[in-house]
């Protein structure tokens, strides 16, 4: 089954057979919280025998899975060859250097050298040059009266912070983010499918090639950006690898990009659906922090996760053996109405709001201080300039990548 597979039981039948396949529908992937809502309160640990995989959507249990789970999911060349996959090696070599698929204790030495890169002081330093990146964005649409809020500020925007925080050019920022498109491909979706895969691997060589070829240029020119952090963060006389650099950039570019392009879009459409929170935020603009952790947890950019056990062991009455491959349901978490009262209700100014959206302990994602300050200067500059702000008349589409929840587009106009 490929991501092109479409469900056939759903016709005809109240109650379809628990699976988070059905996202592949796009009626269930445009809202899959009906679905997450049955799976929580029918069998929040379930075996999907369609995934061969166990799926938890309890906030708690996601929690536990975040703490205990392994990481290290990904499958050597071997494995990849044995299972005829072979084409896929590149990807492979490349993702078992990337911190988000690490276990202790080499998660901690490559996330402990990224983090000197990547200081809280040095991300809320970028705060006023998000401001003028995000206005100059939308000058150029301002007299048009209308806009497409993925393309002309959601995609651009962090990928124009994302080149500057890295250190390239820039004027690179379109090949990044279709590079990063690709690679969210894997990222985000449950099986191999073949259709993408030539040209996941393509875009694959080519970001090698180009990082590779970046840290040549910073090391005959020393500047500032995360690759030249990169290659000089050392702890105790240890450095990061050249490989390491090249594919722990791969990922900080994807998510950073992929994340709060997600973020930008998903939470513009909210606020657009509940106009009573649209205002109150005009009304209000400082209450833009709250709003965001709001929006990230109704609508989580970062949907799902897969851990896999690191020994047998029970969650939710289940027993789950060594290996198996479990996926932590963030959005459904993040609806949990034994953690969050009526979930499916959008309140910008709820309290006691740790969602999942950025994962946990470890793992928890250390380009969120980054992430939140693009959507706080994205909301809240855009209610600001455009305060008549109104959805185009037309279907809504969602992006078909089961893991990362994003919009095809988002037209208003204002």
């Amino acid at each position: 089954m490929t991501l092109h597979t479409r469900s056939s039981s759903r016709a005809g039948k109240s109650d379809p057979p628990l699976s988070l396949y059905h996202l592949l529908d796009p009626e269930v992937l445009a809202n899959p919280y009906p679905l997450y809502h049955r799976l929580r309160s029918e069998d929040p640990v379930h075996w999907d025998p369609f995934l061969h995989a166990w799926v938890v959507t309890r906030y708690a249990d996601v929690v536990m899975v975040f703490q205990r789970f392994s990481a290290n999911r990904t499958p050597t060349p071997e494995q990849l060859t044995a299972l005829g996959l072979e084409a896929l090696t590149p990807l492979a070599k490349v993702m078992v250097h990337q911190m988000l698929f690490l276990d202790p204790p080499a998660h901690g030495r490559v996330r402990g050298l990224a983090s000197k890169a990547f200081t809280a002081r040095r991300v809320e330093s970028l705060r006023s040059h998000i401001q003028d990146i995000t206005d100059s964005l939308l000058d150029a649409v301002q007299d048009r009266g209308r806009m497409d809020i993925i393309a002309d500020l959601a995609y651009p925007l962090p990928a124009i912070v994302t080149a500057e925080m890295l250190g390239v050019p820039t004027s690179d920022w379109r090949q990044l983010t279709a590079w990063s498109a690709d690679f969210a491909q894997v990222l985000g979706n449950f099986q191999h499918n073949p259709d993408h895969a030539t040209q996941v691997i393509h875009s694959l060589d080519e970001m090698c090639a180009y990082f590779h070829s970046a840290i040549r240029d910073h090391q005959r020119k020393p500047r500032n950006g995360l690759i030249s952090a990169f290659l000089n963060a050392e702890i105790d006389g240890d450095r990061l690898t050249e490989e390491e650099v090249v594919t722990n950039t791969i990922i900080t570019m994807v998510g950073g990009q992929e994340t709060t392009t997600n973020l930008i879009g998903n939470g513009i459409l909210t606020l657009l659906r509940h106009r009573d929170q649209l205002e109150k935020l005009k009304a209000d603009p400082s209450l833009v922090t709250s709003a965001v952790e709001e929006l990230l947890r109704y609508e989580s950019p970062s949907q799902q996760t897969a851990r896999l056990a690191p020994y047998d062991i029970q969650l939710g009455g289940k027993d789950i053996r060594k290996r198996q491959a479990v996926i932590a349901v963030m959005g459904a978490a993040n609806r949990d109405p034994e953690r969050f009262p009526d979930p499916d209700c959008v309140d910008i100014c709820r309290p006691d709001n740790r969602h999942v959206a950025f994962a946990w302990a470890s793992h928890f994602c250390f380009g969120a201080p980054l992430a939140r300050i693009e959507g706080q200067t994205a909301f809240a500059t855009i209610l600001r300039r455009m305060p008549d702000i109104r959805l185009e008349p037309g279907p809504i589409v969602w992006r078909e990548n089961l893991g990362l929840r994003g919009l095809v587009g988002l037209p208003v106009t204002f």
